[in-house]
């Protein structure tokens, strides 16, 4: 078979060597152009297997380029796949309409990439024929007889409990920022696993059952299988439901906390005698004013979208609670980032150092992952299209305002740099001033 080949297309030279050595660990070949100028420019002379387009590019966007490729007959044929920090439905849907075919993100694992080349038919399935739960009855019992038929389907059944074990034991635990998977594609992942296991061990086992003498007196067995596998699915389905109603209910409440005391209410009067001269009475008012809002503060992980992931979702919440309850005023998002030791290169990229790393041997302190985009393109485009929609849907009067927060506003100080400074002294301060902060005004 011809060596496949892949176009990678992305204006950060890191992003491109990292996606690269991860194709070309699967024996393919790779060239790569830093803007979407340079890849019509290939395109008009070679024909690459599969196109990993970057969005957000100086001169022509991600979106320009696919669709003038997806227009072009020549060119329309090649699978592209969005390589970008972009995320979110909306997206994912506007990029299918131009006629790309997924969206990957930047943060990726080789075990991605793996699945994204055997969707698009460019690595063979290394799955064997021989991966299946059951092995016929007469490959482990050559001599067992028809009498046997009722024993040999519970040995069969006793196989199966420990998958059905596995079933049942299933426990998602909550998303922590960053890389961790959305609640509702995870759901889906899960109950479509669940079923083709039950539908799977089901038919096998009736397919045993069937090719014994005798087995027609025992279907109950068949039954009871079938009935395991169903009892399987239901008990992860409540566990998954009860996980994340338990989720939504705890950030439920935080947001109607913080909505309830931003809403605007009559200040009390101040109790001013009328022989208290005008240094008492405004004495007397600065004692009755409320105390200002507080934020709501969400961490974000070092490398993860500020505003994307669970942040997002969070966001997303408690905007349609402030429109829901008909609240009007501004909004505030800001984004801090925090500031990191770290150990890496600008080839291989960056990342915390080791916990015991002695501060003196950092490489870089400070946030390239947060420094790499300028403010203007922090914003993902979920997240616009979502403020866009409450500024419609609330005609204006409940705005939103988004902004890079002051990074001498620290939430931890961080601890004086001497001798005995560690990376993990460090970095604990910079985790926690690596947030997001959300005011209601």
């Amino acid at each position: 078979m011809a060596q496949k080949r892949a176009l990678i297309v992305d204006d950060s030279r890191s992003a491109r060597v990292f996606l690269a050595r991860i194709l070309e660990n699967h024996g393919i070949e790779v060239d790569s152009v830093e803007s979407a100028e340079a890849a019509i420019g290939y395109l008009a002379s070679r024909r690459p297997d599969v196109v990993f387009m970057d969005h957000m590019m100086p001169g022509m966007d991600g979106f320009q380029a696919v669709r003038a490729i997806k227009n072009d007959p020549r060119t329309a044929t090649i699978p592209i796949m969005m390589y970008t920090s972009q995320e979110g439905e909306v997206y994912l849907g506007q990029a299918r309409a131009l006629g790309a075919v997924g969206v990957m993100p930047k943060q990726i694992k080789p075990a991605d990439v793996s699945k994204v080349l055997y969707q698009l038919h460019l690595i063979a399935d290394r799955r064997t024929a021989e991966q299946t739960t059951f092995k016929p009855l007469e490959a482990v019992m050559p001599s067992a007889g028809g009498h046997d038929a009722a024993r040999q389907a519970a040995a069969a059944a006793a196989h199966a409990q420990p998958l059905r074990q596995a079933h049942t034991q299933v426990e998602i635990s909550p998303a922590s920022g960053g890389g961790a998977p959305e609640p509702e594609p995870l759901r889906r992942w899960l109950q479509t696993s669940l079923d083709a296991q039950a539908e799977r061990i089901t038919a096998e086992v009736r397919g045993l059952l069937a090719a014994q003498p005798g087995a027609r007196a025992l279907p109950w067995l068949a039954g009871l299988a079938a009935a395991a596998c169903a009892a399987a699915i239901i008990a992860a389905g409540f566990s998954w439901g009860d996980h994340a109603r338990l989720q939504a209910a705890r950030a439920q409440l935080a947001l109607l906390q913080q909505a309830l005391a931003a809403r605007p209410g009559p200040a009390p009067a101040p109790a001013v005698a009328p022989s208290s001269g005008p240094a008492d009475g405004a004495a007397a008012q600065s004692v009755q004013s409320p105390p200002p809002p507080q934020p709501v503060v969400l961490a974000v992980p070092y490398g993860a979208d500020a505003l994307g992931g669970s942040r997002l979702e969070v966001i997303r919440q408690l905007l349609n609670r402030l429109v829901a309850d008909h609240v009007s005023g501004v909004v505030q998002i800001r984004s801090f980032a925090g500031r990191f030791c770290l150990k890496g290169d600008s080839v291989n990229g960056y990342g915390p150092a080791p916990a015991a790393t002695p501060f003196a041997q950092c490489d870089v302190v400070g946030n390239p992952a947060a420094d790499a985009l300028p403010p203007a393109q922090r914003m993902p485009l979920a997240l616009a299209n979502l403020i866009a929609g409450i500024r419609d849907s609330t005609h204006g009067t409940l705005d939103v305002e988004t902004s890079v927060g002051d990074p001498a506003l620290l939430r931890t100080p961080y601890p004086p740099v001497t001798e005995e400074l560690t990376a993990g002294e460090w970095n604990r301060a910079g985790k926690a001033n690596n947030r997001v902060e959300i005011l209601v005004r």
